[in-house]
């Protein structure tokens, strides 16, 4: 399905409202649910930018859509992870050689017009450079005009906001951190130089598999990394239990390595950039979304992670305060109350994470921004700018790992990296 993206604030912002009243409307008649996601699938998918990324979210991230309908939603957003409406051949060829600067045939021994996969800001396809089988991505046409007009819409960014668990948090600073980390994506020059410092970082664990990068068919929209190839999520969630135990240690290893020891988290954890190996390891795509951690926040967060591996109760308590700069009173006690559930995998390791638990992370999070409101001023602080994305991230996270639906010692994992 071959469509223009819409790149106007005006014909962008009328397709949502238009989702918003035909899916409400569904609803309120008693008409099917499968139709209203249906629908939010193709104008979401359409619209891509922040607003397919609003799409993705709710298509895997347990809480963010009701009990009562998440399966239905689930069935026909998923459809967002793999395969969104794709840009036309000509447009995608004249941009690659653009970017590229010679004819296709020069730049690349093989090229396959037809994209093997299509997401909110570009689409890949598969050739062949120097023998190597390579996955290029691209990015849309008209993506760049259309994520500026998302991030100009305080409507979107509030919707993101909401998904990250801000929304009552809302501050000058979140929303730059927001429209800083989006208009990264967009950087493929900068995505190249984050996937060689997770490379860097991994070397050796061959449990985790890094595409290789093609750095002399890269340029700022146009990505070329060794083709990678594994199941799904939805393919090896039958796997037996030691399976799947294996690759909940290896994503616990990729993140929680990157975060501790690297200073860095890949943000955009959703199940379309796992790629799961027959020998047990993972081949980890995607590092167009990467925030970077402070050193002094970085040294907070080691310290937490000690204090949860420890099962030091009070200590953990104070890195919390510590790390969210948090003022005395009510909303640091029901934050550090917040971060306590977050870390039972550590406490209560080994742990299974359960789609229950990471549902009730997201409850959590609305339920003490709610509360937020109610209280004075000085007791109220503003979480940290490179913690939104952290919220992203611990949702997505462990919504993938409620899906493997196995027991695993965290801690012992978590133990193995530390130093």
């Amino acid at each position: 399905m071959e469509k223009r993206v819409p790149a106007t604030r005006l014909g962008r912002m009328a397709r949502l409202a238009a989702l918003g009243v035909r899916t409400g409307a569904g609803m309120v008649l008693g008409r099917s649910d499968e139709a209203a996601a249906d629908q939010a699938a193709a104008v979401l998918g359409n619209l891509r930018g922040l607003a397919a990324k609003l799409g993705q979210m709710a298509s895997y991230v347990d809480g963010l859509v009701p009990e009562s309908k998440r399966d239905t939603f689930e069935a026909s957003l998923k459809v967002l992870r793999a395969q969104a409406p794709r840009s036309k051949p000509d447009e995608i060829r004249a941009l690659v050689e653009e970017q590229l600067g010679a004819p296709i045939d020069r730049l690349f021994d093989e090229w396959d017009d037809a994209p093997i996969a299509s997401a909110s800001i570009g689409q890949v396809h598969r050739a062949r450079h120097e023998g190597l089988e390579v996955a290029v991505k691209v990015q849309h046409p008209g993506v760049r005009k259309a994520i500026e007009s998302d991030l100009s819409s305080a409507s979107v960014l509030e919707g993101l906001g909401a998904m990250v668990g801000t929304r009552r948090f809302d501050s000058k600073i979140h929303l730059a951190v927001l429209k800083e980390r989006f208009r990264e994506e967009l950087d493929y020059v900068l995505e190249a130089e984050r996937l060689s410092a997770f490379a860097r970082l991994h070397e050796g664990d061959p449990t985790i598999r890094i595409p290789r990068l093609v750095k002399e068919r890269s340029a700022k929209s146009v990505l070329t990394t060794q083709m990678m190839y594994g199941a799904s999520l939805e393919e090896i969630v039958t796997k037996p239990a030691e399976t799947r135990r294996s690759y909940a240690e290896t994503l616990w290893r990729y993140v929680f390595k990157g975060n501790l020891v690297g200073g860095m988290f890949n943000a955009d954890p959703h199940p379309g950039n796992y790629l799961f190996q027959d020998d047990g390891s993972i081949a980890f795509l995607d590092y167009g979304c990467v925030q970077v951690i402070p050193q002094k926040r970085h040294e907070h967060a080691r310290a937490l992670h000690r204090a949860a591996l420890v099962g030091d109760e009070k200590e953990f308590e104070t890195c919390v305060s510590h790390l969210l700069d948090a003022k005395p009173g009510e909303l640091e006690r029901l934050a550090r109350g917040y971060s306590r559930k977050c870390f039972e995998p550590l406490f209560g390791s080994p742990y299974r994470v359960t789609r229950a638990y990471a549902a009730s992370l997201v409850e959590a999070m609305k339920a003490m921004a709610m509360s937020a409101r109610k209280l004075p001023d000085d007791q109220v602080f503003t979480m940290p700018a490179e913690m939104l994305f952290m919220n992203r991230l611990q949702f997505g996270f462990y919504s993938v790992l409620a899906r493997l639906d196995v027991e695993v010692d965290y801690a012992r994992v978590e133990r193995s990296f530390m130093d």
